[in-house]
């Protein structure tokens, strides 16, 4: 049984940081995708990070140079280090696999966990 458990967010000021982690079971995840997404309250979910098969990462343009994400497959765990962090940054963050793609798409994958709030205020 694929299961997902997310954890490491909270509420933080802007300019700081925060690192996420995607913890797995069930599967091994080095041979997936692996993705982050976020969801602020009334807006649709949103692609933020994925890290593909080989390792290669896909980033939103709105995080490019601020996050970054990274696999360890000794821990069978993904993780999402988020610096210089924004008040738009705020949302219940998720991650997702069962993709053969590394996208930003949420509809490409089929397995979630169950989200973690990261909070950006001053």
């Amino acid at each position: 049984q694929v299961q997902l458990v997310e954890s490491g967010g909270g509420l933080v000021q802007p300019g700081g940081s925060l690192r996420l982690s995607c913890a797995a079971s069930g599967f091994t995840l080095d041979y997936y995708a692996i993705g982050w997404f976020r969801q602020a309250p009334g807006k649709e979910r949103e692609g933020v990070a994925c890290i593909g098969s080989d390792g290669s990462p896909n980033y939103a343009n709105s995080v490019k140079g601020r996050f970054t994400i990274f696999r360890d497959n000794a821990k069978n765990t993904v993780y999402l280090q988020m610096n210089s962090l924004k008040p738009e940054d705020t949302a219940v963050y998720y991650c997702a696999t069962d993709s053969s793609v590394c996208s930003l798409f949420y509809g490409d994958f089929a397995s979630w966990g169950q989200g973690t709030q990261v909070t950006v205020s001053s």
